[in-house]
């Protein structure tokens, strides 16, 4: 009776043990949180100054790397550009070499564009990372409204002060998934 016993408590320690093994691994955890389009993102955030693993956060949030997704308001590809906001990325002349339609269809354009966008929002937000974000979802004017009458103060710490319930969540699984990646991978 008592080997029973012991076997009953031995062997789910074991478990436990070659479970806490297996969630530390970073094998595991790749696997978990893959990066796809990993030479696109490095080549378009290194053009434009953004850190590579910001730009799969967003990635993951958007689309979860589906190059064909588009979004029930009509965002389109793998970072979710807007129809309107892709023109008006397109009207730059960097980027006149491509039309609306690979933006929504080619990764490695979506990518290059959604990565400007990324570096144009946090140029126009100070730096601030949050801000930045709910300006990718909501829009830039409508975080403008937010800062002017005070509704959100654009600090990380008052996240939940976001007046839509989207752009809150939104925020919150981006940086989830950033600060993720950077545990895992370091760089990429």
């Amino acid at each position: 009776m008592r080997t029973w016993a012991r076997k009953r408590i031995v062997l789910p320690l074991i478990l436990i043990v070659v479970a806490v093994l297996f969630v530390r691994s970073d094998w595991l955890n790749r696997m978990i949180y893959p990066i796809s389009y990993a030479d696109e993102i490095k080549k378009s955030a290194a053009l434009y100054q953004v850190d590579p693993l910001l730009v799969a956060a967003v990635i993951r949030v958007e689309s979860n790397y589906r190059k064909d997704a588009v979004s029930p308001k009509g965002a389109v590809g793998i970072m979710q550009l807007m129809p309107d906001t892709a023109k008006w990325i397109l009207q730059r002349q960097e980027f006149k070499i491509y039309s609306v339609e690979e933006a929504g269809e080619r990764p490695d354009v979506n990518i290059r564009l959604g990565t400007w966008y990324i570096r144009e929002l946090h140029r126009q937000f100070g730096g601030n990372l949050a801000l930045s974000l709910a300006a990718y979802n909501a829009g830039p004017g409508t975080v403008r409204q937010w800062l002017s009458k005070s509704i959100w103060d654009g600090k990380e710490s008052t996240l939940n002060d976001i007046p839509y319930g989207e752009t809150r969540h939104y925020v919150q699984r981006v940086m989830y998934y950033y600060k993720k990646y950077k545990e895992i991978y370091g760089t990429l």
